[in-house]
């Protein structure tokens, strides 16, 4: 074993800060009550490039790495299986959650008797705040649900776990 073999691989989308791209519609919702729609649907764009450049990413892996007869089957399942987890797993999951905690915020602002608590900025602080202790959770719970339903279902299982840093 060479020096090179020992060291583990490093995934620049999941095991660097690019996969923070991924959560750029967190952002994104957390400001939307103080933003432009078009900024929102910005930091998708954002968070949808990030999903689709890692499954691109994944993509060229699998067909660099593959010289077995199923090389064009094990490309549409690892694809497959990137775009579903991460686009659950960073784009729709976390932006739900953090559009509904902002929006229950902002509810719960319209019926507070304080001017202080209905600032916009209280909704964007606490939804900003929450991302760091919704990504591991999110990230858990999809990797749960990729292994009991798509991956059993198809038989494809990633050489490495799908985790995030």
């Amino acid at each position: 074993m060479t020096e090179k073999d020992e060291q583990p691989q490093v995934d620049i989308f999941r095991d660097t800060p690019v996969r923070y791209l991924g959560y750029a519609n967190e952002v994104g919702e957390a400001f939307r009550s103080i933003v432009s729609k078009s900024i929102v649907h910005s930091s998708y764009v954002v968070a949808c490039g990030y999903v689709l450049a890692d499954t691109a990413h994944k993509g060229v892996q699998v067909y660099q790495a593959d010289s077995s007869v199923n090389k064009s089957k094990n490309l549409a399942l690892s694809t497959a299986d990137t775009l579903l987890w991460q686009g659950f797993a960073s784009v729709i999951i976390p932006g739900f959650t953090i559009n509904r905690l902002c929006a229950s915020i902002r509810y719960l602002q319209e019926k507070s008797f304080k001017s202080s608590f209905r600032s916009p900025w209280v909704a964007t602080i606490i939804g900003l705040a929450s991302i760091p202790f919704i990504i591991h959770p999110i990230d858990n719970l999809v990797e749960y649900s990729m292994n009991t339903t798509y991956r059993q279902w198809t038989g494809y299982h990633p050489s490495k776990p799908l985790q995030s840093t």
